[in-house]
């Protein structure tokens, strides 16, 4: 069983927000898997699936993104996933909006929602698929620009990422998180 957790803030005000888009590839998980969000338990929404014959669990934290990492250890405890089943699909500053990486064992980097998951957990063992959304031009604070609403623009690149990320999942469910990263971390993505 893998513990497939998207990274956001809960609430209307930051559905399309940078900051949202492990939520927004969770969803089209749980779309393209006819899975639903019925269930809140854990400060989270949760939704069990399968992909491939393997069980899945879809979360969504609604603690926020900073205390992401109580409702993660409380889902990963409850079904006994190990960090090393569990993905967490977030947002990246350092890469470029349309850009995906899939990573293990490395540091929050900055990103809060990573900090609170590594307190909580206790290991950096979990895998990451850091999905880029660029860095603020201009001089605009961080805080503001992760949490500003994307551009059309923005929100097409990434809903073209929308499958790999499923893909990405699905290799890394079915072949292991060496294959995904072979596979993923390769890719020129034109945007």
């Amino acid at each position: 069983m893998f513990l497939v957790v998207g990274l956001g803030n809960p609430g209307e005000k930051y559905f399309l927000t940078r900051h949202n888009v492990g939520f927004l590839y969770v969803d089209y998980l749980a779309e393209q898997l006819h899975a639903d969000f019925s269930v809140s338990k854990w400060q989270a929404d949760v939704a069990r699936t399968t992909l491939d014959n393997h069980p899945l669990v879809l979360v969504k934290p609604q603690t926020f993104m900073n205390l992401s990492g109580t409702a993660v250890l409380a889902a990963a405890s409850f079904y006994k996933i190990p960090p090393e089943k569990i993905i967490v699909i977030h947002d990246d500053l350092d890469m470029p909006l349309g850009r995906l990486k899939i990573v293990v064992n490395r540091g929050a980097g900055g990103h809060n929602g990573i900090r609170s998951l590594i307190s909580h957990i206790g290991n950096k063992d979990f895998v990451r698929i850091k999905a880029g959304i660029g860095r603020p031009a201009n001089g605009q604070a961080i805080e503001g620009y992760v949490l500003q609403q994307m551009t059309q623009a923005e929100l097409g690149d990434c809903y073209q990422l929308r499958d790999l990320v499923f893909d990405a999942v699905r290799l890394i469910v079915t072949k292991g998180v060496e294959a995904a990263m072979n596979h993923v971390n390769s890719l020129k993505i034109d945007n």
